[in-house]
């Protein structure tokens, strides 16, 4: 008969452990948490120290049932859960519910799912970490103060089911500052002049059209020694014209090797923002699939094996073992070459907590095509992603030759830039991605060999047109590369934050990019104004590295509640009185009540704005506003929405009519 339990949070870690082990052990599931604070009340002894009203999850009583059960014959209790905050309350909250067996109850951490690391975290077991467990009750503390004291008067200002978040409202403020810096943006014109060019002695070689080897391209960059600064059409063609009667001659020319050193092995947010570049993967999508591969996946006659380590890090470290591995690798695969004298060693950035090692492939090492057979499309992606980047972390630089030539015609200098791979070190497997550009890349221009005082032939003219362009909307990888640059969050709420303004209809997904609804954008004008102090990114920032002091022990959670709520209440005050009530707003419009005949009206609710019977509520008769659009008159900031005329044809008009009496036959296209 087993004599030990060992308890987790899901299904598959269990399975995954529970074939590890063997017969001496029972491996459980706690299914996530089993307690938590109440749904219907904000469940917080404010005036008691801040204590929390912790009660059994509804619908979780059959499992602890479960739980006690397996527990009442066992000599020993284990309890695995994740090692980061999250996991160490939960391992709390069973510690206490089952410490009345008077069983040996002992907490055991591991960052990988294998033989090796399971059976040495067994050796070793130790107690709960209460200033972990103290930390994540302050984050859940401050998040139900702030959720469960703003919602209801977002409720009784805006529209009733609104909720806001102490960090996730700091997230739509983020985006909604973006759009307004997008919406403020004045485009302004300018041109720039390439000029193809090509050696004397490979002309006719350079312009067959099928083969430019001997061709490149150099830029205008200078005029009378100033910086060129070309604004409109005629000042470019003029240029363009005086250029065509130059002679073209190296004036100088510069030549140096540049090394590029290879990545460190992925954190949380770099995983996130690579697998979205990469692989197309949402931030929630990408946690999904590396919670699979950590848990553990079936791998023929190997039975269930975890792949990665654990995937909520903000370190790069790697364990010495693991270095050993990966180095073997390197060299017997790509040989001594692409092999590092000494490991390479990577700097943390900034203040980390630093509580796991970076995400890497598990012990053994398992080449992605070894396992296709048993990886889901999904889950072969991030494991190659994980592995190549893990894999090239400890592989020589990448080693490039940069050209750069300077060409005198004239009153005007022109530059060229390239460069040529020497060697490919670590970029064999593995190359960082980045935001799509539309600027051409100079690496991919190859020159020729030239030398100083050469004329060169001109081959070609081309004067290009461009407009400076707003900053980019955010993705999924630049908002969490945002959150961590601004220290808000960590790096297991990235995920939960996107998810959860994108489901409260703050923020929509539109091809990848994040754009503010309607109501993102007045929710988060409202609480701006009236929670400056929670809307603030460095006040929010500060709040997380105060929940890392908790951590380790350099806080105590009572003096960080107390200091934080005594000047939230104070907001919060006045705000129930001076809090603009969009609610009550409404605007006129010529529509008519398909019920009643009464003018229809735009009011607030909890999706946005809408159409309703001015006769409400007698007449409950409501319509969403089907365009979603802007008035693109200047300065108007009223809604297109459908109506009908007189003789019955539909049109679109302001909703700000009769101060704007702006129409359209057919609906514009969204400014973007």
């Amino acid at each position: 008969m087993a004599k030990s339990l060992v308890v987790v949070e899901s299904p598959a870690k269990a399975n995954t452990i529970n074939k590890i082990l063997g017969k001496d052990f029972v491996v459980t599931s706690s299914m996530g948490h089993i307690m938590d604070l109440p749904g219907s009340k904000m469940g917080i002894d404010i005036e008691n120290n801040f204590e929390p009203q912790y009660i059994i999850i509804p619908g979780k009583k059959k499992t602890i049932e479960g739980l006690k059960k397996a527990a009442k014959d066992k000599d020993n209790i284990f309890l695995a859960t994740d090692p980061d905050r999250e996991g160490e309350a939960i391992s709390w909250h069973l510690h206490n519910l089952l410490e009345k067996k008077k069983k040996k109850i002992y907490r055991i951490v591991f960052h990988e799912i294998t033989k090796s690391a399971i059976q040495e975290a067994i050796k070793h077991p130790g107690g709960i970490d209460i200033n972990k467990v103290d930390a994540q009750q302050a984050r859940r503390i401050l998040d139900r103060l702030v959720g469960y004291s703003i919602s209801p008067l977002l409720w009784r200002k805006v529209g009733r089911g609104l909720s806001a978040g102490r960090v996730q409202s700091v997230a739509v403020r983020i985006i909604v500052d973006r759009e307004n810096e997008i919406r403020a943006f004045a485009s302004n014109e300018y041109w720039d002049i390439e000029a193809e060019l090509a050696k004397k002695t490979s002309l006719d070689f350079a312009r067959d059209r099928e083969n430019k080897e001997n061709s490149f391209i150099a830029k205008l960059d200078k005029i009378d020694g100033k910086k060129a600064e070309l604004e409109n059409k005629k000042q470019t063609e003029d240029i363009v014209i005086e250029l065509k009667n130059e002679k073209y001659i190296v004036s100088d020319t510069k030549k140096k090797e540049k090394r590029k050193n290879a990545q460190p092995p992925f954190t949380t947010s770099k995983l996130q923002q690579e697998a979205f570049y990469k692989l197309r993967f949402s931030a929630s999508k990408t946690m999904r699939v590396a919670q699979q591969l950590y848990e553990g996946l079936e791998l023929g006659e190997e039975g269930n094996v975890g792949l990665i380590t654990y995937m909520r890090t903000d370190a790069v470290r790697v364990s010495k073992e693991s270095l050993e591995a990966v180095r073997h690798y390197v060299d017997s695969k790509y040989g001594k070459k692409y092999l590092p004298d000494v490991p390479n060693k990577f700097k943390d950035k900034k203040r980390i907590q630093d509580a796991h090692e970076a995400i890497r492939p598990a012990l053994p090492l398992r080449e992605p095509e070894s396992i296709r057979a048993y990886l889901s499309e999904d889950q072969l992606k991030l494991y190659t992603l994980i592995w190549n980047r893990f894999v090239s972390s400890q592989m020589a630089p990448a080693v490039f030759s940069l050209v750069s030539v300077e060409i005198k015609a004239g009153r005007f200098i022109l530059k060229a830039q390239g460069s040529q791979q020497i060697f490919a070190g670590f970029s064999i497997i593995y190359q960082e991605s980045e935001e799509k550009n539309d600027d051409k890349d100079d690496s991919e221009n190859i020159l020729p060999p030239l030398e100083i005082k050469e004329e060169l032939d001109l081959i070609k003219l081309s004067p290009n047109q461009h407009f400076t362009k707003p900053p980019a909307r955010f993705s999924d990888a630049s908002l969490v590369k945002a959150l961590e640059e601004y220290g808000i969050g960590r790096p297991s709420t990235y995920a939960p934050i996107i998810m959860t303004v994108v489901a409260r209809n703050y923020v929509k997904r539109k091809e990848g990019y994040f754009h503010p609804s309607e109501l993102g954008m007045v929710v988060t004008d409202l609480l701006m104004k009236s929670f400056p102090t929670i809307l603030d990114l460095e006040f929010t920032a500060k709040m997380e590295n105060e929940l890392d002091e908790i951590e380790e022990g350099k806080e105590k959670k009572t003096s960080v509640l107390k200091r934080f709520y005594g000047p939230f209440e104070k907001e919060l005050a006045h705000a129930k009185d001076n809090m603009r009530k969009v609610k009550g707003e409404t605007v006129k419009t010529s529509d008519i009540c398909e019920k009643c005949g009464k003018p229809m009206v735009i009011k607030w609710g909890r999706l946005g704005r809408f159409l309703s019977c001015s006769d409400f509520p007698t007449c409950r008769f409501a319509k969403p506003i089907p365009s979603g659009i802007e008035c693109p008159e200047p300065g108007c900031g009223g809604m297109l929405i459908e109506r009908r005329s007189k003789r019955g044809r539909h049109f679109y008009g302001c909703s700000n009519y009769p101060k704007c009496r702006h129409i359209s036959r057919r609906l514009p296209s969204p400014k973007e």
